[in-house]
């Protein structure tokens, strides 16, 4: 049955009708993926804590050219000669936002991660800001037998392209004397590029050739200063912000107190019910998201159901009776850190499904022979699973095929001791420290549910306390999203 015929005689029939109605049936308009991607990473960044670079009055905080760079009026002005004015701290993962206005044709850039005293695009990468419209930029050429103006930039030119590696999409800049808005997101290798709400650059560093043919050692680059780059232009900037995002192994973020989360991130389990959690709807993920409408209502209805009766809080403690099935995050996330401490008895087996796939490996390591050598009657499963791995302990990507599946490191304690994840997962790639210890060092997570293995993770999905049907606990599940 063609469905669109109806359709038709009915809004011919409402125009004869009343002409006014057309407007409400018609066709919603159409989104830009961009802006919604904008949306989606600015809102992430909503609640950072934010720390100003310019404090709107002098040059506090810069070095390099602070005679090309003057304030007038809360603004810096880049005048015309200057050269780079740089950050004096160096800043390895972060968010940096900020204004600015470009006059007819003006050229500067952002570098960022750039070593004391490198090169800008060169040592570093730069994010392009440049009038790509303006005229310096425009020949007239024959086309088709008409004249007409084109551009000689090259793609990789073009504002907020990262400058040789990897071009911007264009459409998004404000003509010049009006203000724009940027934000620019840089995390391991994902760089993220927001202009006036619009993505324009998205891209992992490790999947990229540069677009000009050359080398660039700033792609491998993991520190550095922050650097207005200048090439001569008047160019004027304004609410120069940045929110830090870096991790510092040897100081790992850690509440103060039980279920109360360290400054930056959000709780994931309040230490009083289950809220914020729900059951596992389907086991096979490719399934449980192809679930909609009344079959997601039962499956879901049903999985909540098994996870009230085997799921519970005790004295602040997230506790898990092994009959049940695994617990999950009620929202989906994407790119995040993640805090998890966990506690197993002696034999058990548990792990974390980041984004519903599988997992960061939880299970006893230690051997369970008594001091006269003899295994325990019920440890037979446990030598097992030992020459599968389970000695080398636990955090590996266990369900790996291509890539690493073990921990660097045994870094466990004793069973019934509480141990603690630090999760980092960036685009495709998990680090994890576990009791303050590195065991897995920007590692990719494969898609377990992709037999092809052609097929990336999901960009987004819930998180899941898997069980192996032994006891489990777990307190202070802390999370902060990063934009992605």
């Amino acid at each position: 049955m063609n469905r669109r015929f109806p359709i038709l005689v009915l809004t011919a029939f409402v125009c004869l009708v009343t002409p006014s109605v057309v407007a409400q049936v018609s066709a919603p308009e159409k989104t830009d993926p961009a802006v919604e991607a904008g949306s989606r990473a600015l809102s992430i960044l909503e609640s950072a804590s934010w720390t100003a670079l310019f404090n709107g009055k002098d040059l506090a905080g810069w070095k390099g050219d602070t005679e090309g760079y003057v304030v007038r009026d809360g603004v810096l002005v880049c005048q015309k000669g200057a050269k780079g004015l740089i950050t004096s701290k160096q800043y390895a993962d972060f968010a940096f936002r900020f204004d600015f206005k470009l006059e007819e044709s003006a050229n500067n850039g952002i570098g960022i991660r750039v070593p004391e005293g490198g090169h800008p695009s060169r040592d570093g990468m730069e994010i392009q800001v440049l009038d790509h419209n303006g005229s310096r930029y425009q020949v007239e050429a024959e086309v088709d037998g008409k004249k007409r103006k084109l551009t000689w930039l090259k793609p990789w030119q073009f504002h907020g392209s990262i400058y040789g590696i990897f071009p911007a999409k264009t459409g998004y800049l404000k003509p010049a004397g009006e203000w724009n808005t940027q934000t620019i997101v840089a995390i391991g290798d994902h760089i993220l590029v927001i202009l006036n709400g619009a993505v324009i650059v998205d891209v992992f560093l490790e999947d990229v050739t540069p677009v000009d043919g050359k080398t660039h050692p700033g792609m491998t680059s993991e520190k550095g200063h922050i650097v207005l780059a200048g090439h001569n232009d008047h160019v004027e900037f304004r609410n120069l912000e940045l929110v830090d995002l870096a991790i510092d192994p040897k100081n790992l973020p850690a509440p103060a107190k039980d279920n109360v989360a360290p400054e930056g991130f959000a709780p994931l389990f309040n230490g009083k019910d289950l809220s914020g959690w729900k059951g596992l709807a389907h086991k096979d993920a490719n399934k449980r998201r192809a679930l909609k409408g009344e079959a997601l209502k039962k499956a879901q209805s049903e999985a909540d159901e098994i996870m009230r009766d085997h799921w519970s809080v005790v004295d602040g403690i997230l506790t898990y009776d092994g009959k049940g099935q695994s617990l999950c995050t009620g929202q989906d996330y994407g790119d995040f850190d993640l805090i998890v401490d966990w506690k197993i008895p002696p034999g058990a087996d548990s792990g974390i499904y980041l984004r519903g796939t599988p997992q960061i490996q939880i299970w006893d390591p230690w051997d369970p022979r008594t001091d006269d050598g003899k295994l325990p009657e019920d440890a037979k499963k446990w030598v097992e699973q030992y020459r599968n791995g389970r000695n080398l302990g636990s955090g590996s990507l266990w369900n790996n095929r291509r890539t690493k599946n073990t921990p660097l490191k045994l870094a466990d304690r004793e069973p019934g001791e509480w141990n603690r994840f630090f999760i980092r997962m960036v685009g495709d790639t998990v680090t994890i420290w576990l009791n303050d210890t590195l065991i897995v060092d920007r590692t990719e997570l494969e898609n377990y549910w992709d037999k092809t293995g052609k097929l990336p993770l999901p960009r987004a999905d819930q998180i899941e306390l898997q069980h192996h049907g032994s006891e489990l606990f777990f307190k202070n599940l802390f999370i902060r999203e990063l934009p992605y």
